[in-house]
């Protein structure tokens, strides 16, 4: 009797102990998973290098495609101003832009091209205006802008003045692109398209 109790109890013990070993493995075998998993989601947020935000401008652009009435619009830092809708402290912020101008600026509005923004800027000297117009713009139309609209693109002179009418129509920017893009190299070609749209 004694013998079969001494028995059962050492079973019983084997029991208990294959049962705490298996909790055992199971709770490291949970822990296991967690910290597999906790490297896993870190492995993946990791496996893509950091890299800037692609825009659609920049992926259309990319593909060699673009909506045709929508010119690239400028980096966030060098954004043009719609001298239609911009504040007097926007306004003044601009290098060359004096207080009286911005206020002359705003009374005159809406503006429909250029050439009235330009005559409304009057009071600034014409080295001031091309300063500005290096961020205060209203995009003006490729297939319908007069020469003297054309020429108050900063940088621009008779001779460009010359190539964008000269390819007129302009059924889309990418024409634009490719066109201009003979005379000057493609950073130019992107500084000039902020400048203009296609209607």
């Amino acid at each position: 009797m004694r013998t079969r109790h001494s028995l059962l109890a050492r079973r019983a013990a084997g029991t208990t102990l294959v049962l705490i070993a298996a909790a055992a493995c199971s709770s490291t075998s949970d822990e296991a998973a967690r910290t597999d998993t906790a490297a896993a989601a870190a492995a993946s947020a990791t496996s893509v290098p950091n890299e800037p935000a692609t825009t659609s401008a920049a992926m259309d652009s990319a593909a060699g495609t673009t909506a045709a009435a929508t010119p690239a619009p400028a980096p966030a830092t060098g954004a043009m101003l719609d001298p239609n809708s911009a504040t007097k402290e926007q306004l003044t912020a601009v290098p060359g832009m004096t207080a009286a101008a911005a206020d002359a600026l705003i009374a005159g509005r809406p503006y429909q091209d250029m050439v009235a923004v330009d005559k409304a800027l009057a009071s600034l000297g014409a080295d001031a205006r091309k300063t500005v117009y290096a961020k205060v713009w209203k995009p003006i139309d490729l297939n319908s802008a007069k020469g003297e609209e054309i020429l108050l693109i900063p940088g621009v002179g008779p001779r460009m003045r010359h190539e964008f009418e000269e390819y007129r129509p302009y059924k889309n920017i990418e024409q634009f692109r490719r066109e201009i893009g003979k005379y000057v190299d493609k950073a130019e070609v992107a500084r000039l398209e902020q400048y203009v749209t296609i209607k």
